[in-house]
């Protein structure tokens, strides 16, 4: 088994962020001045992967009038891990927090979810680890 700091996990997903792994609709504006923006949802899921736990989706709002949802992850006993809180502007209020359970098959953002996490694993190790990590760890 591979065992990884949470520093060495969140430093590669970070380093493996991309126009090409945030969400569709956001490409044409994402800028590395914010790299963690439209990146949560695959982040979360890849974050579920290595470390297992709860996705935790919030909601998103501006002026009181709800615009996105925001996804992080929570590991036993309550603790929060949310490597792209900082994409929202001052503005842009993040409220509640529910667990979703996992989808058994990723339909939307499949490609870039699956990017990112091949990146990631490639960042945090040779390919005899990532073949350790090839199945989703499960909480």
């Amino acid at each position: 088994m591979t065992y990884w700091l949470l520093t060495d996990i969140e430093q590669a997903v970070r380093a493996s962020w991309g126009a090409d792994t945030c969400t569709p609709e956001s490409r044409a504006t994402w800028t590395p001045d914010n790299p963690a923006r439209d990146q949560c949802g695959v982040t979360a899921m890849v974050l579920n992967d290595l470390l297992g736990g709860d996705l935790i989706r919030g909601k998103v709002h501006v002026d009181g009038k709800q615009t996105d949802f925001h996804w992080w992850n929570r590991l036993g006993m309550g603790v929060d891990i949310d490597l792209t809180r900082e994409q929202f502007a001052p503005e842009e209020i993040v409220s509640g927090g529910t667990v979703v359970p996992r989808p058994a098959e990723i339909v939307r953002l499949r490609e870039e979810y699956e990017l990112l996490r091949e990146r990631v694993l490639t960042k945090l190790g040779t390919p005899q680890q990532q073949e350790a990590v090839k199945e989703p760890v499960r909480a």
